[in-house]
């Protein structure tokens, strides 16, 4: 039988407040090194390939880099089962660690010149624990952080997982505009860039002892003294409608923000020639404003509820991406870029702000972590990851408008399921035990 939420033990706001930091903050920081492998891979490909083409260096660089994003599944399925059969805290604790190992890897192996192939092969090692652990990193923050939200801010408190996601990405750029400052471009290339992954290292070791003292969220602990099956495959199927939505839900969102939030840095220098250092302020400034308004749009999903936001996400992607992106390829104004961008990144902010809380009211506790993780990963590794290859594919064949269209295709497929789907806000599965 479904006992309500209000009939549980209440929590203070500090104590959530709390939680939600400590869960925040190692989101930061795992997100941090996930970005700082593509903002200083052109100063470490060198590093760990052999000396010559250069072109070629960054490429076997991004093919690392790729393989660690095809490793995402893997992370949301292990961890999520981790996580729905030992504990959210346990999963999250044991992701950040994942991610230490791999960013510590990075800064003390030796280069190519030193230890031959064995370089890149620790290099890819690396960025397979990486992958791991920003693939279960998702599914387990996003139950953590809904499991522990005071009812009625749920939408406000989960939405500060994309709020850490992209400060992350921010810190690595802003590092990186710092370093290129103080060093010179030989000390980046020789050493420097060590010093991003060090950073990192050290980084998630102070969270993984915040993490430590973070609250097991009281729905995970209710479920774990019922003697039921948790967290495996065969539970998972019994919800195979469930699935379908997560799946649905994100295939717009996550192509939608790889376009605007990655992407659109290079369309901007490759399509729109503007100056590369003012495609890098544009960037900072319009996913610094994006940022900051995810807790604004997550806390009015708590006042009028998530579909609203999502049928304003999909309606708005659908109509405005072939325009936008249209628009964006003819100027070289850069305030009209950054306008461009603004509009771009305000619509995907109806799917960011709250695309976690959704997921996490789909599914009851005992499959709430593989549920939101493992299809939501394996969805974003074939259509987010392969955004931009996509994009730059269509342009090197001459077609490059073509992919405005392909994304705005992938927004009206999430526009549907958004349509038919019910508001989970009143239906939540967090809101009961079963």
């Amino acid at each position: 039988m479904a006992i309500a939420s209000q009939e549980r033990k209440p929590v203070s706001e500090r104590r959530v407040i709390g939680n939600v930091v400590r869960g925040s903050i190692g989101n930061l920081i795992e997100w941090y090194d996930w970005y700082a492998y593509t903002a200083f891979s052109i100063y470490f490909a060198s590093a760990f390939f052999p000396a010559g083409d250069q072109t070629a260096q960054l490429l076997n660089t991004a093919g690392i880099f790729a393989v660690g994003f095809l490793m995402r599944p893997i992370g949301g399925y292990v961890l999520g089962r981790f996580a729905d059969q030992f504990g959210r805290r346990n999963a999250l604790t044991l992701s950040v660690v994942m991610m230490a190992l791999g960013s510590l890897l990075i800064t003390v192996t030796p280069g190519y010149g030193t230890i031959g192939v064995a370089a890149p092969v620790i290099l890819l090692i690396a960025r397979l624990l990486q992958g791991l652990s920003v693939g279960g990193e998702y599914a387990t923050s996003a139950t953590y952080l809904s499991e522990v939200a005071t009812p009625h801010k749920r939408g406000f408190y989960s939405s500060f997982q994309y709020v850490t996601l992209i400060s992350g990405q921010l810190v690595a750029l802003g590092l990186q505009i710092v370093l290129q400052q103080v060093l010179t471009d030989d000390q980046l290339t020789t050493w420097g860039w060590r010093i991003a992954f060090a950073v990192g290292a050290v980084g998630a070791i102070v969270v993984m002892w915040l993490r430590r003292g973070m609250d097991e969220s009281e729905s995970y602990q209710q479920e774990k003294t019922k003697s039921r099956e948790r967290g495996t495959i065969r539970v998972l199927l019994q919800y195979p409608k469930e699935c379908l939505i997560v799946v649905g839900l994100t295939l717009g969102g996550t192509v939608a923000f790889y376009t605007y939030s990655t992407y659109l840095k290079n369309f901007m220098v490759n399509t729109s020639h503007i100056d590369k250092g003012t495609v890098t302020w544009i960037n900072f400034i319009a996913l610094a404003i994006f940022m900051g308004v995810q807790p604004l749009a997550g806390r009015l999903s708590d006042r009028i509820g998530r579909r609203p936001l999502l049928l304003f996400f999909g309606i708005g992607g659908v109509i405005a991406t072939v325009p936008l992106l249209s628009i964006l390829s003819g100027t070289k104004n850069p305030i009209v870029a950054f306008l461009l961008m603004m509009v771009g990144l305000s619509i995907v902010t109806g799917y960011t702000s709250i695309n976690a809380i959704v997921k996490a009211e789909l599914f009851p506790t005992k499959i709430r972590a593989l549920g939101v993780g493992l299809p939501y990963a394996l969805t974003v590794a074939i259509f987010g990851g392969t955004a931009e290859y996509v994009a730059l594919g269509l342009k090197k064949a001459g077609v490059e408008s073509l992919f405005y269209w392909y994304v705005s295709a992938c927004i009206l497929v999430s526009l549907i399921v958004y349509w038919t789907m019910r508001e989970t806000s009143t239906s939540s599965e967090l809101e009961k035990t079963t």
